[in-house]
This record gives C-alpha cells, structure tokens and sequence, in this order.
C-alpha cells in the first residue's frame, strides 16, 4: 500500500496547513497554528472541499492525540528507548516553575540525576545542545536522556514551582 501523501500549505500570519487524503478518500486537514495550538478538520464525504467538523486542540490535547495514535510507549512524554536502557523524554516547565528565568546550570541535572538534556524546545524553535549557561523559561520543554530512575528524578526537579 502506499504511503499518504501529505501536502503542506504555509498560512502566513497563521501556520502551516497539512492535508492528507485517506485510503478511503476522505480528505483531513491539521492548520498548526503559530501559538501552538491545532484544528483538526474533517471534510465531507460528498464534498472533499466542505468541512464536516472542526476540532480546535491546545498544544497539550494534540501532544495527548499523538500518543493516542502512536502507542508506542506507556508514558506520553517517552520518544524512544533503547536495549541499553535509556530513554529519551520531553518534559516540560510549566510557567510558574521555580526554574523560570534560572540558568541550567543552576538544576545541576546531570549531577543529581545523571540525565543529559540534550535540547530544548521554545516557540521560537528548538535549542540543541544547550550549555549550563542558557537560561531557562517558563513554556519551555526539555528534551533529556537517561535512566527511566534519572529521568523521573529530572522530572520531579523541573516540576517544582
């Protein structure tokens, strides 16, 4: 069988607009907006061009609908673990988090825990690598590596308020 075709449309001043056609020939739409959130659009059978129903997700909900349709793991921040033990995990920090504004280095994360954060992701894109001096903001979610022990243990440290 093949594999969908999606098509991207930029949507300036709002997102980007992906549409994908079915095996069944319905046509679903996702319009990524620039604040995070999603519309979910579905369109008629009869009329591929006439939306049926419109769903208007925040950033968690469509985070939640992807673990859904890809229940490749038990916890929906788990992106992969490998046969050596590891695992990668997104975590975010929430905006009242006690490491609002604080610098990286400041949560000694590899030391306490033995996690590598490896990236982080902000709304105006993804830091890779970053150094304990790169400071930290509320909405920010970081990506770590480690133990399933020291990414639970990373997680309970970015979650204090």
């Amino acid at each position: 069988m093949p594999v969908p075709r999606v098509r991207t449309t930029s949507l300036p001043g709002v997102g980007i607009q992906y549409d994908l056609t079915t095996r069944e020939h319905r046509h679903l739409s996702v319009i990524a907006h620039r604040d995070g959130t999603r519309s979910l659009n579905v369109y008629r059978a009869d009329d591929p061009d006439a939306c049926a129903q419109a769903l208007h997700l925040t950033a968690d909900e469509s985070t939640a609908l992807v673990d859904a349709l890809m229940p490749a793991h038990h916890s929906p921040g788990v992106l992969h673990t490998t046969d050596l033990g590891l695992v990668a995990e997104r975590i975010p920090l929430g905006g009242t988090s006690y490491w609002n504004g604080r610098l990286l280095g400041d949560t000694r994360m590899r030391t306490a825990t033995g996690v590598s954060i490896v990236a982080v992701l902000r709304r105006t894109g993804a830091v890779p690598s970053p150094g304990p001096d790169f400071r930290l903001a509320g909405g920010d979610t970081l990506i770590v590596i480690g133990t399933r022990e020291g990414v639970d243990a990373a997680a309970a440290i970015l979650g204090r308020e």
